[in-house]
């Protein structure tokens, strides 16, 4: 997609109306559908998924695009903002999981084991997300965006991740540490100066590279040509990063737990297999209590898949009021192969990481667990191996400023 701020100036120039509308009714009556037959809090986390998909196009923020021009292009401005998001997050999150309850409602933290499996699993991911052109938030907004490329991903996203669930019995019997919360380990007052002092670190870090590469701190962002920024986008990095927050710690108050992705796309992608004859209900992953009841349930009772086509709509209501809503059906041979390849790496490696970009690194980390940490060094490293292998897809690596994926 071209740059936001390349869309003809001024409000009626900058609409798409046709998907505009589209979206906003695919809302309202799906939040209207929702409240009546399964709840309001139901109905609610599909709002708060449509305002993530709002807030992630608008922000244009990426997790895949962010750790790629650091690592190719040494500049730091997306990846400073995830740790203003985590450092906001922490603040908002630990107390609340250390407490027990938000609001009345019990709460806890997305707290999973650290090992092998997360070491591997993340790594791929990393690869993935530099092949497939996305990690898991943004393949739901780039799809809901009209990247007709981020539906092949997400295709081969859900087929990795139940291929994941197939094997994840081997993965978990290799070694790994019980899951471990810095909250609770460490109480509240440590556990947050230590994450300051760590996402302190890195923002640091990122800032001496960039200088170091470029002299100075470089400015990525256009300024832009739209009436209402607010409305139509771009919005700050800054300001992306305070609403994910905001909307994740919605997500804890309303569902009880932080804000997930990929477990919907395996919950898919067994539903799909059923239908055509795979006995996954069988199988070890969707025969703990809570997955086969997921798997014997309407999507409409699962609120990550809630939330999930929530952020798709959201996505395509901002690229409508953007006017940037225009799919281009035709995608080269090797551009196709990568969204494959990627879209497979993405799926198993959520999986056997526990998560994603999301549920492991962002709501992981804020819920105090290791294995958020073990997540991002191993998934940065996958980062910087599927940055490497982008040309040979003919994929682009930048080197004057980040895509929006």
């Amino acid at each position: 997609m071209s740059d936001i701020a390349a869309s003809p100036p001024g409000l009626r120039a900058a609409i798409n109306p046709k998907p505009l509308g589209v979206a906003l009714l695919l809302i309202v009556l799906g939040a209207w559908y929702l409240a009546h037959t399964v709840g309001i809090n139901q109905a609610a986390l599909y709002v708060v998924g449509a305002l993530l998909g709002i807030t992630l196009y608008h922000a244009a923020f990426g997790f895949t695009s962010a750790w790629r021009v650091f690592i190719a292009d040494g500049r730091g401005d997306g990846l400073r903002a995830q740790m203003l998001m985590l450092a906001v997050g922490v603040a908002l999150f630990f107390p609340a999981l250390s407490a027990g309850t938000l609001f009345g409602t019990p709460v806890a933290g997305l707290v999973s084991p650290a090992g092998t499996s997360v070491i591997f699993g993340a790594f791929i991911f990393g690869i993935g997300m530099q092949l497939g052109g996305g990690c898991a938030s943004g393949t739901l907004y780039t799809v809901g965006g009209g990247s007709t490329r981020m539906l092949i991903t997400l295709a081969a996203f859900i087929v990795g991740s139940v291929i994941g669930t197939a094997h994840m019995p081997f993965w978990t019997a290799l070694p790994q540490l019980k899951p471990i919360s810095l909250v609770t380990t460490l109480g509240l007052a440590p556990a947050l100066a230590l994450n300051w002092i760590v996402f302190a670190l890195i923002a640091a870090i990122t800032v001496l590279v960039e200088k170091r590469r470029h002299g100075k701190l470089v400015a990525t962002r256009l300024r832009p040509a739209q009436a209402s920024p607010w409305l139509h986008g771009p919005w700050p990095l800054v300001a992306g990063a305070v609403a994910l927050v905001v909307l994740n710690f919605a997500t804890l108050a309303l569902s009880g737990k932080p804000w997930g992705v990929t477990s919907a796309f395996a919950l898919w992608g067994a539903k799909a297999a059923s239908v055509v004859g795979i006995d996954t209900a069988s199988w070890a992953y969707w025969s703990t209590k809570a997955n086969a009841a997921a798997l014997a349930a309407p999507l409409t009772q699962d609120k990550t898949s809630v939330m999930d086509i929530g952020i798709v709509l959201g996505a395509m209501l901002a690229a409508a009021l953007a006017g940037r809503y225009a799919p281009v059906w035709r995608i080269p041979r090797r551009s196709l192969i990568a969204a494959i390849v990627g879209g497979l790496l993405l799926g198993y490696g959520a999986r056997l990481a526990y998560g994603c970009n999301i549920g492991a690194y962002f709501s992981g980390i804020v819920s105090g667990s290791l294995h958020g940490w073990l997540w991002l060094v191993c998934a940065f490293l996958g980062n910087v191996i599927g940055t490497r292998l982008r040309p040979w897809f003919g994929l682009e690596v930048e080197k004057v400023k980040p895509t929006g994926c």
